[in-house]
Order: structure tokens, then sequence, then C-alpha cells
């Protein structure tokens, strides 16, 4: 069975969010074991600088590049990542499982977006548009996308 773990920087802090990713994980069960690890967010001041905001992506990086499972298919998710439509991206999983993965890792950065240095070890790197999405949302958003890749894969009747 497919392992799947979403590396998330912060901690979902509202029950509605929670209950969404709760029932995104349970559907998925049925396609692959689901892990989430969560990063802790590194705070700074109001009005950081640029080297302020390096350093918490710095540290953030690091802590995320240490919950990585070696062989992992990597995705880290970017705005300037490669924006796929629901079957690519079911077709991308496909692929990466084919090619004998059998972990998939999702990469969710924090507020100021996440170190180059992740998005470097990254398979693929992927974009759900160029809009802002809270990355608390994000992560309902995702999980939601790899049941519809699962879903679509195994032509059930979720994907219309």
């Amino acid at each position: 069975m497919m392992k799947v773990t979403v590396i998330a920087v912060g901690k979902l802090k509202e029950a509605y969010l929670r209950d969404a990713c709760a029932e995104y994980i349970k559907r998925l069960g049925a396609y692959a074991k689901v892990n989430i690890v969560e990063i802790n967010e590194y705070r700074c001041c109001d009005n950081p600088s640029a080297a302020e905001i390096a350093a918490v992506l710095e540290k953030e990086g690091e802590a995320i590049a240490a919950k990585i499972p070696k062989g992992a298919y990597v995705v880290p998710l970017c705005i300037e990542g490669k924006q796929l439509s629901s079957e690519a991206f079911s077709q991308q999983l496909e692929t990466a499982a084919l090619s004998g993965t059998s972990e998939l890792v999702f990469i969710i950065g924090g507020s100021f977006g996440m170190d180059e240095k992740v998005k470097q070890l990254g398979s693929l790197r992927l974009s759900f548009g160029k809009i802002t999405l809270p990355h608390q949302l994000m992560r309902v958003v995702l999980l939601e996308q790899i049941y519809r890749a699962f879903s679509i894969a195994n032509h059930t009747k979720f994907h219309k």
C-alpha cells in the first residue's frame, strides 16, 4: 500500500479544518496509509526584515528536511510550481508509484513560504494556482486533491 506523508508547517487550529482533514484521511485509507507531520512554525516580529524572514525559512526548512524519508517522491507546494489538472496530477502520482516509489511526501510551507533548499529536494514542484491560500486551508485542499487523484486512478465515482 502506498504511503502518503504531508509535512506541514504549523498546527491546525480550527476544528472545522481538523474535521475536514480527518474526513479525507479516512477516505484515503482505502488507497494509502496517510501520515501528517506538523513542523513548528517559527515566529518573528510584525515587520520582519528580509534577513529575519530568511532565518525563519531556514529553520523551518531544516526541520522539514529532517522529516523527509529517504527514497520518497517529494512534492513541495509552491506558487512557482507546476499547475496540473486533477487528471494530470493523478497520472503524476501513478507514474511515481510505477517507478518504484512507495512513499509520496507533500510539503506545505509556513506563512513566509518555503526555503529554496527544501524546494530543491522536490521531484515535482506543485502549485494549485496563483492565488494565496492560508497554509491551514491548503492542507484540506491538498488532501482533497490527493483523494481525488487516487479516485481517478481507481475509476471511482468521486471525480466527475
